[in-house]
């Protein structure tokens, strides 16, 4: 299985993680809920990487990691932030920043570096779940972990 920009900021930080990868069928576009179906994971451990535009600052976009098995609350995304609102990224502009394909955004190993807040749920678990990098492939890893590596903050964000 080869790298993916996520795996290799993990390994270059000497991070311990699991991959799993499953079948993705190209079809389905409820990426969170196909792998927890198909590695048989509770949606609230794995968790699905959103870009959200702030409409200000520099950079203008950031990053929601929240459960699979609930929404984005993007009143508290903002209030996270310190920004007025925040609403989701267009999908190209998601896909350039972060350097992945929608369905395989993970938060880590992203091409720019952006603001991180992640559901304060994630600490309920020793591993959370999130995506790889790719359709297809979690990885599984502590949500300290997560967090020191992409600069998040915890912070209750998921509804």
């Amino acid at each position: 299985m080869s790298a993916t920009p996520a795996t290799r900021a993990l390994d270059e930080a000497g991070v311990a993680y699991r991959l799993h990868p499953y079948d993705h069928d190209p079809a389905n576009r409820h990426f969170g809920e196909e792998a927890a179906a198909a590695l048989g994971v509770d949606q609230l451990r794995i968790f699905k990487t959103l870009i959200v535009d702030t409409g200000a600052g520099r950079p203008p976009l950031a990053v929601a990691v929240v459960p699979v098995a609930g929404q984005l609350d993007l009143k508290a995304m903002a209030t996270a932030l310190g920004v007025k609102k925040v609403e989701l990224a267009d999908p190209a502009a998601a896909s350039r920043s972060s350097g992945y394909l929608i369905g395989g955004i993970s938060p880590l190993g992203q091409k720019t570096p952006l603001p991180t807040v992640v559901d304060e749920t994630a600490e309920l678990f020793d591993t959370v779940y999130v995506s790889a990098g790719r359709r297809g492939l979690q990885l599984e890893l502590a949500p300290a972990d997560l967090a020191s590596l992409t600069a998040a903050r915890f912070a209750d964000i998921a509804r």
